[in-house]
């Protein structure tokens, strides 16, 4: 790959065993679970503020504590109802979980995004932890010094064979690990600090009521939808979800959520007939959600999310597209709720008219004259305005895909695997005041239509023939990987793993600017993980 320099290409995949939203209720509580279930291993140690040894040490998400009890079944034998189960899930995550703020950097794992490329490592985490796994694993845990000393030796205990690891032979693993590692970890991640402090007792907001959101699927584009949610009981809800996609075409489902520490939404719902996962954090007043919504077996078929509460007065959550050109004609669809049609994007931009107005968006039709200045606008609605919201530009400089790097792994074929696919957008910028594309002035224009093919990356991949065997994209930007298994019209049969350049190319009054990023076509991830 790419950017040594860096971290590893992130790809999650696989099912998500989601924290359960079975509707049994349990009367059992937290501790009389731990009581009943933990303390052949663990004990109690008569201190209020950590009653239970090693557990009351820790602190985690929900997934955290759902990959500690996985481990603990699997590993220690373990035998928890599924209905104790979610209540021990709740009763940590509530009592021992993370602050806003301290998971703010990291949610990218914990909304399965894929393809993250982790920079800016600590050099006592990359060269000791990342070999295996994410740098936001470790970065999702507060722990005592001490935890973090026995989780060394967990790791030693559990894998004797950690040290031999790639990665981990030009140095002597455990003694960095346990010496300097460990103290590193306990110092920037220790189990007791002024955010989680402060968290614990601030008021927590209720999210029930009426929400609009503004999302993107892959494969379907774009949408909006008015979100109502209906309280069940303390913490969980009912979901109902109408919308639209951005052809025009109705959007509509329904399921449930369940809310963690107080702002860690985790959603299942039905959307068109297809099961879906919400992995969402609310902000602190309870006025905004944010976060990534994908498919139930397929997370790589999801997409950013943005929600946000209805008030009287407009509330807008997004602006489709986020550009318009000097001297032309665009239509805006803007996402809220009970939006004006009171609209002004200042001086050189006309608002010709509404078009079509929804509970959930409003489509504008606004014209920008051919001097209108360059650069961000700000929208106002009714008395609500939107820094940003708009881009007004001269021409397309230069076009960036996302992600620059990224991963896509073979299967089907009758195996056990699924194919893991990849998902590529086009992000056009212009060239600002220089009027150099690549420099610090350019101006971000966000998504643009784009039209997909590949490329084999280097003479070795044109050699083999990557082109041919590993994989096709379509026109949505979906790339998907070829088949698992050998394949004979290949050199020694091998199978159809590639090496790739993505070329994404926007094209606007008949110039054509393209973009490019680097796929690696791999073999199968046997290992899922809540957190990888």
């Amino acid at each position: 790959m790419k950017n040594h320099s860096m971290k590893r290409v992130l790809r999650f995949g696989g099912a998500v065993a989601f924290l359960g939203f079975a509707s049994t209720v349990s009367a059992i509580e937290g501790p009389q679970v731990i009581k009943e279930n933990c303390l052949l291993c663990h004990s109690e140690t008569g201190k209020a503020e950590a009653p239970f040894s090693r557990i009351s040490q820790q602190r985690k998400t929900p997934e955290g504590w759902q990959m500690t009890i996985n481990r603990m079944k699997s590993q220690r034998g373990l035998k928890l109802k599924p209905e104790d189960e979610r209540v021990l899930i709740k009763y940590l995550a509530d009592t021992q979980g993370l602050a806003p703020s301290e998971t703010a950097d990291l949610r990218y794992v914990l909304e399965r995004e894929p393809n993250v490329i982790e920079a800016d490592i600590p050099e006592h985490v990359a060269g000791t932890c990342t070999g295996c796994h994410s740098s936001a694993r470790s970065g999702l845990q507060r722990r005592t010094a001490d935890e973090w000393e026995k989780l060394v030796h967990f790791h030693m205990g559990q894998v004797p064979s950690i040290e031999y690891l790639a990665g981990h032979r030009d140095r002597p693993w455990f003694q960095i690990a346990v010496n300097e590692t460990s103290v590193k970890l306990g110092e920037g991640y220790p189990l007791v600090t002024k955010a989680w402090d402060d968290w614990k007792a601030a008021p927590k907001a209720m999210l029930n009521g009426d929400w609009v959101m503004s999302g993107y699927m892959p494969d379907k584009g774009e949408f909006s939808a008015s979100v109502s949610v209906m309280p069940n009981k303390k913490d969980e809800y009912i979901l109902l979800l109408n919308g639209h996609y951005a052809d025009g075409s109705k959007l509509s489902g329904s399921g449930s959520a369940k809310v963690f520490a107080g702002y860690e939404w985790r959603g299942a719902v039905v959307i068109d007939g297809r099961k879906m996962r919400q992995v969402f954090a609310a902000s602190e007043d309870g006025k905004t959600m944010t976060g990534r919504m994908f498919l139930k077996n397929d997370d790589v078929i999801g997409g950013a999310i943005v929600a946000k509460k209805a008030t009287k007065a407009p509330v807008v959550v997004a602006v489709s597209p986020t550009y318009i050109k000097q001297g032309s004609t665009q239509v805006l669809k803007i996402t809220g709720a009970n939006l004006s049609e009171k609209i002004s994007l200042g001086k050189g931009i006309k608002v010709v008219g509404v078009e079509k107005k929804t509970p959930d968006y409003m489509l504008v039709k606004v014209t920008a004259s051919a001097k209108a200045a360059v650069g961000n606008r700000t929208l106002t609605v009714g008395s609500t305005a939107t820094d940003s919201a708009v881009v007004v530009y001269d021409s397309v400089a230069r076009v960036d895909i996302t992600p620059s790097d990224s991963i896509a792994r073979i299967g089907g074929n009758g195996g056990p695997v699924a194919k893991q696919k990849s998902i590529y957008r086009a992000i056009g910028f212009a060239a600002g005041s220089d009027g150099k594309p690549g420099t610090e002035d350019d101006i971000k224009l966000g998504y643009m239509p784009a039209t997909w093919s590949l490329k084999p990356f280097d003479a070795v991949a044109e050699e083999e023939h990557d082109l041919k065997y590993a994989g096709k994209i379509n026109s949505q930007g979906i790339f998907t990987p070829g088949d698992a298994g050998l394949n004979p019209e290949r050199k020694m049969s091998t199978n159809n793993v590639g090496n790739l350049t993505v070329v994404g190319t926007v094209t606007e009054g008949g110039a054509a600017v393209a973009g490019e990023a680097h796929l690696l076509v791999t073999v199968q991830d046997y290992v899922k993980e809540l957190i990888q």
